[in-house]
């Protein structure tokens, strides 16, 4: 109906400097101040009514800086990949079911977040080449914190960083009392994490 419902804010506490760069870690609750968390609220419900976006999912990418929240990305989406498996709301809904139920103009649970602290990353592609083989998975799921780790690119399948390539090897979920404990988890069970990539050629006749 026009007025946003802020559902989860995630930071990002990796650098993330540009030209480009891929993202890895989103964690919730954010540890910014409060007074932060409002004015990004603020921004990106500006940005939304400034669009015309005034029903439905909406993912918002904002930096933040000494001078307030800025506006990266808005769109009328939902968070992308397996991301939205880190929240639950109410009495243990998930993103996509309240997507549904107000697309239906069903009555909406609790919007609040059910349960603890929360994070995936996305992990990142450390060079091109071919995808032979990874290990480390259940030292990496044994992580405490951790709930699981997917691995989602293909075995003997190219791959490709950033800026050329569009995906990840896949991601690692975590959950704890607090946003630090479930950082550091992913980063543990990143560490523990071995992909053997081997150069790919291309023949020319």
């Amino acid at each position: 109906g026009g007025r946003l419902r802020v559902l989860a804010l995630f930071d990002k506490p990796d650098p993330l400097d540009g030209p480009f760069f891929e993202e890895t870690i989103y964690v919730t609750p954010s540890r910014l101040p409060p007074d932060v968390q409002t004015a990004i609220g603020e921004c990106a419900a500006h940005a939304a009514q400034a669009i015309g976006l005034r029903a439905g999912p909406m993912h918002a990418e904002l930096r933040v800086n000494r001078h307030g929240p800025w506006i990266v990305e808005l769109a009328g989406r939902s968070i992308g990949g397996l991301c939205s498996q880190t929240l639950r709301f109410g009495t243990d809904a998930s993103l996509e079911e309240l997507i549904i139920r107000q697309a239906c103009g069903m009555p909406l649970e609790e919007l609040s977040r059910a349960g603890q602290a929360g994070g995936v990353m996305m992990i990142p592609i450390p060079g091109a080449g071919m995808l032979r083989g990874v290990s480390g998975v259940e030292e990496a799921r044994a992580v405490p914190g951790v709930e699981d780790v997917e691995i989602t690119a293909p075995l003997h399948n190219p791959i490709v960083p950033l800026p050329e390539g569009d995906s990840y090897l896949g991601f690692i979920f975590a959950r704890g009392e607090r946003a630090a404990s479930v950082e550091r988890a992913l980063r543990e069970a990143h560490a523990r994490l071995h992909f053997e990539i081997v150069p790919s050629f291309t023949l020319s006749l």
